[in-house]
């Protein structure tokens, strides 16, 4: 077996590349949520090795078919004179077939902010912008298991990591969403047992249903990693309770809030 730096490990951070990418499909995946397939000659070179990488996306304003896309220089991005910055938020790749040219980008559509706005509203032959991955995370397949968890934010990564394991390895996956309407199916060579956490009618990062899940949740002989990610705040006790309880690894755990109540833009990575 691989040494712990090894088995988990951080590469980058890669040089910027921004991409301006058409839709070619907008697809209802759930009522609360939609998957938008980009495409297009700037999408050549893109690589995305990790379940767990993040693009930064860049939304045209309502009504307006191709974002202003800030330029890379030597101070980092910044705006063509005359031009307003895009709104932007990060979002998992959840799918890059580099023969096809396409990328997939899962969206949960909630409230007003602008991305679930856009993507609400998006058709083809609009565009969208990109930047990144900036790094990602290789995971080794030779763990004994694999605990997956978080809320629908966290869906693609989690969907995308259980369709890579290959066959033989086992995994655990639990899932917050609203109701039963926002299941999706997800196929994986792995042995994988999913068990999805229903909401109701309380709002995301409220509940306990994760932390109270993962609590109760018997875990295997053997070496594992872990990915939680959500809310930020409901991550901090599953955090602990990982760490300092079940006595799990730091180095194969990695924790990382997505969103935060109240916050407009968050992306908080530990582990």
């Amino acid at each position: 077996m691989s040494g712990d730096s090894e088995r988990v490990a951080r590469r980058g951070p890669f040089p910027v590349k921004l991409r301006l990418l058409e839709v070619l499909r907008v697809t209802r995946l759930s009522p609360h949520m939609v998957r938008v397939t980009l495409g297009g000659p700037e999408l050549e070179g893109f690589s995305s090795p990790g379940a767990d990488d993040h693009v930064k996306c860049f939304f045209a304003e309502p009504g307006v078919k191709k974002p202003d896309m800030p330029v890379v220089g030597p101070n980092g991005l910044s705006m063509p004179e005359g031009l307003k910055k895009p709104a932007s938020r990060d979002y998992t790749p959840r799918r890059f077939d580099p023969k096809a040219g396409e990328l997939d980008i899962d969206f949960v559509l909630h409230g007003e902010g602008p991305a679930s706005l856009w993507a609400q509203h998006t058709k083809p032959g609009d565009f969208m912008g990109i930047g990144g991955p900036r790094s990602t995370h290789d995971v080794a397949d030779d763990f004994d298991w694999y605990l997956l968890a978080g809320d629908q934010s966290a869906l693609p990564a989690i969907a995308r990591r259980l369709e890579e394991l290959p066959a033989g390895k086992r995994a655990f996956a639990f899932i917050e969403v609203s109701d039963a309407a926002e299941e999706q199916r997800i196929v994986s060579k792995a042995d994988v047992k999913v068990t999805w956490l229903h909401r109701g009618g309380a709002e995301a990062g409220t509940t306990k249903h994760l932390e109270d899940a993962l609590r109760a949740w018997t875990q295997p002989s053997g070496d594992g990693f872990v990915f939680v990610a959500g809310e930020s705040t409901s991550l901090k006790p599953i955090r602990e309770h990982l760490v300092n309880e079940r006595g799990l690894n730091k180095s194969w755990m990695r924790v990382t809030g997505y969103w935060k109540r109240g916050v407009a833009e968050h992306h908080d990575s530990k582990g």
